[in-house]
Formats: structure tokens, sequence, C-alpha cells
């Protein structure tokens, strides 16, 4: 059986400007701005909610299937999917339209100016949840509104149960909105600062909203994790990365591990490690899909996070059907 992946395909366009941007932005000039910011470095990534996703499924050897909408501009991309293997059928091509892309500016002190092109996303309602086959668990991940409602319906209705993860759509959606998707969804999985703009909006704290679930997930970035099912609180620490480069796409990498462990039927603390672990693995690569550890490296790693933990062993992943 398949996990079927919501969301967005993008080109991440980064560029380096080797100065501080308040060194050019006169404060008294704010309000007709006109600057230029040379940037002699520049690199383009592959990236999007459900690229990045369903590339760390992959890595662990799951069964990801993409369900996005694309432009015209979508070759290279389409490339690069096909040799990680991954089963790009319900990647839909919008006529006269382009892959949606993110121009990222960011200077000596890591502040960033970005802009974000929709292009083809907006269109992600002409991909039905219906037409996939052999689907037994879904990610609702940012996406185009109107398409992020219509897959959520769809997998509600079709019993096909989801993770629902707002991310940096939840500017979309008011309190109401945001109530109708968690009311549908088995699971929720937000950082931090989502958690606080989902409660501020819904009026919920976060023990009434995960009894609307299975399992509410909420990221801390460095500091860990916490579950929160069963009636209980899990507390998932940190893994130790080898070196923090790039935390771009560590929330998806993140939700990859998590997910896989909840098709496998995993026990909560399992998953966490596991998602924990595959966190850590890509903050120490630039981009959202330029690292590329074996299932094996995988394992390592979440032992070697385990013994750290514990102090002891306990039956490694393979006992747990990893393999």
């Amino acid at each position: 059986m398949q996990t079927l992946i919501c969301g967005s395909l993008a080109f991440d366009t980064i560029m380096v400007f080797q100065d501080q941007f308040k060194n050019h932005i006169l404060p008294d000039k704010i309000h007709a701005l006109s600057v230029a910011f040379y940037v002699p470095e520049m690199r383009r990534e592959f990236g999007g909610t459900a690229g990045n996703i369903a590339y760390n499924l992959q890595l662990l050897e799951g069964s990801p299937l993409i369900m996005a909408t694309v432009g015209e501009d979508f070759a290279s991309y389409h490339h690069w999917l096909e040799q990680n293997k991954l089963n790009v059928t319900h990647v839909k091509t919008i006529p006269n339209s382009f892959t949606a892309q993110a121009f990222i500016t960011t200077d000596i002190d890591d502040n960033q100016i970005t802009a974000f092109h929709p292009g083809a996303m907006i269109d992600s309602h002409q991909n039905s949840v219906l037409d996939a086959t052999n689907v037994s668990l879904a990610i609702i991940a940012p996406d185009g509104r109107d398409g992020m409602f219509l897959h959520a319906r769809e997998c509600y209705e079709a019993k096909i149960p989801f993770l629902f993860d707002p991310g940096q759509g939840l500017p979309m959606f008011s309190g109401e909105e945001l109530l109708q998707f968690i009311e549908m969804a088995d699971y929720l999985a937000v950082n931090d600062y989502e958690s606080q703009i989902i409660q501020d909006k819904t009026g919920l704290s976060l023990a009434q909203l995960a009894l609307k679930v299975k399992a509410l997930i909420v990221t801390l970035g460095g500091s860990g994790s916490h579950i929160y099912a069963d009636d209980q609180r899990f507390d998932i620490p940190c893994v130790k990365a080898d070196q923090i480069v790039d935390p771009t796409g560590c929330g998806d990498a993140y939700r990859a591990g998590l997910v896989y462990g909840i098709a496998q039927g995993w026990d909560w603390l399992t998953c966490g490690r596991l998602a924990s672990t595959m966190g850590a693995i890509k903050i120490a690569s630039r981009g959202g899909q330029n690292h590329s550890p074996s299932r094996a490296d995988i394992e390592a790693i979440y032992t070697q996070a385990l013994v750290n933990e514990t102090g002891m062993t306990e039956p490694s992943l393979v006992e747990n059907s990893l393999v």
C-alpha cells in the first residue's frame, strides 16, 4: 500500500548577498524603496512540501505517491524524481503556467527576503484523491487552498486516514476552516509557532486540539518534539546532527519518518524517534533533497541516538519491520 502525499512541488532559487541588508536600506526612504543586491552566489534546489516528504520517505524505502500540479518548466525536476524512483503518476502539468517557486536572498546575518510565486500550485484542485489507488495513508501538506480542501474532504469520505500539515498555508484559513480540517484529519502536525497560531485562530488549547485527533505532533526545532496521543504527551528528544548546515526541509524530513512509522503501526516513541532522526540527517546538507543516506545508515543513526538517550539498547528498527 502507498502513502499519498498531497502538496507542492517547487523550485527554490537561493541567492547570497555578501553584506547586511540594513546597510543598503535607508529607514527614511522605506516608503519609496528601490534597491538592488549584487548576488554572485546562487543555487537552485528542488523543493516543495510534497517533493521533500516523498524524497525522504523513499530513502526509508516507503511507498510515496506524489499528488501535485506543476508548470511547463518542470522537466528537470521530473527527471530528478524519476531518477530517484519516485512515482509521478499524479503529477499534473498545468498548461501556460510555471511550477511554484521561491526566490530567496539571504544576507551574511541570515536575514532573508523572499518572493514566492505559486504558479501551477493554485490549480492543485485539478487532481483528485479518488484517482489514486492502493492508498492506505495520506498527507495534506501546504498546497493550493482549493486543493487542500478538496483532498482533505476526499480522504475523509473515502475513509483514508490522513495527516493534516498546514505549515505555510495557515494564513489562508480562518479558525472555523482549520477546525473543519482537524475534524476530518486523523493526525495534525505543526511546529511550535504554528501551534500557537492554530490555538489563537480556533480558540482551543493544545489539550483540546489533541482530543480531536489520534495524535497531535508539535515540533520544537533543536528542543525535539512533543506527540500528544493516547491521553498523554510523549517527549521526543532531538537527535544530534553531524553538523548544522541548512534547516530547509527539516520539517518535511521529520514528517516522512513520522508517516513511515504510522504506516508500520509503530508506537509513538518509535515514530517520533525515527522522525527526529530524519530531521537530523537532513539538516547536515543544503537544500531539501541533497542528502542520500542508505536505509542502513538511517538505522545506524537511529540506534546510536537511542543508545545515547537511554544508555541501553532496545529492539532495533530491523525488528520493528524497517526492512
